[in-house]
């Protein structure tokens, strides 16, 4: 299959819309809690981000999904605002179930345009990678009870489908205009991860303001660290490359998938100091 034909296009159009699972958050399984378990939900420090967030994602992707002239593509999109709006109403059904109290954050709306659409993807692609390797490492510690964990594993299969869905679009898009030249398209990818690195660094930079704390997707960034003891970059790398490969590996073998930041985290964790060897070779003797 050539990337950007129409049998592209029907491809990761077609896989989102039909692997699309229509449920309703409060219809979940959600587990009966001891206090212990729900002292843990409280202590994680990203609710009131996360909520805005996806509540901002949800309406810019859906306004953006009616300005689309392609049916097809918009029947996709369309379908990917209800589920950001859903993962929003997941959270908030969780938070009033379990009486955790979060700020009520000022959603600032993005506007629904190509650009923005584009640097959301970016966003997501990041959020989703290193959200995947958050969840990994809670799912060793046990964090959540298996009901629970369950329940966010749902969340991060969409995530997957959302980012797959992504970069096949924009490549499809670029391909389209004229832009399929593999120096092209290299460079405007590594544009769109720095645009994204900016704007989430902004969205959780130590004295941005509130207004700018939710406009990012990055929630998944702040604190999340706080929840674990020893972990080491190279362990949480490694859960994030297992992560990835695992959610990936429902999507079609024939569709684009992220690459940049699983093989960025690949090279890191191969490169080993030189002077750890024979400490190993030590070890071992």
């Amino acid at each position: 299959m050539i990337d950007g034909s129409q049998a592209h296009k029907t491809l990761f159009c077609q896989t989102f819309i039909d692997t699309h699972r229509p449920f309703e958050p409060a219809e979940l399984p959600w587990p009966q809690l001891d206090e212990r378990s729900i002292d843990r939900l409280r202590s994680i420090p990203f609710w009131s981000v996360a909520l805005a967030a996806e509540r901002n994602a949800g309406y810019m992707v859906t306004a953006y999904a009616a300005k689309v002239d392609d049916p097809l593509i918009k029947r996709a999109l369309a379908l990917q605002g209800v589920e950001e709006t859903r993962h929003a109403n997941l959270l908030a059904e969780m938070l009033e179930r379990y009486h955790i109290d979060v700020a009520d954050k000022t959603v600032s709306r993005s506007p629904a345009t190509k650009r923005n659409f584009i640097d959301f993807g970016y966003e997501e692609c990041i959020d989703s990678f290193f959200g995947f390797g958050i969840f990994g490492l809670a799912k060793q510690i046990q964090l959540f009870v298996p009901e629970l964990t369950d329940i966010f594993e749902l969340v991060l299969l969409e995530e997957a489908r959302h980012v797959t869905f992504f970069v096949n679009w924009v490549a499809y898009e670029r391909i389209r205009h004229g832009l399929g030249w593999r120096p092209f398209q290299g460079a405007a990818t590594a544009l769109g991860y720095v645009r994204a690195v900016k704007r989430i660094a902004t969205t959780f930079a130590p004295r941005a303001e509130d207004k700018k704390r939710v406009q990012g997707v990055g929630f998944g960034a702040e604190g999340a660290f706080s929840l674990f003891e020893d972990v080491t970059w190279r362990s949480f790398l490694a859960s994030c490359v297992r992560g990835h490969e695992h959610y990936m590996s429902a999507m079609p073998a024939s569709l684009i998938k992220p690459t940049l930041l699983p093989n960025a985290a690949r090279f890191a964790l191969a490169i080993v100091p030189a002077w750890r060897k024979p400490a190993s070779r030590a070890t071992a003797a």
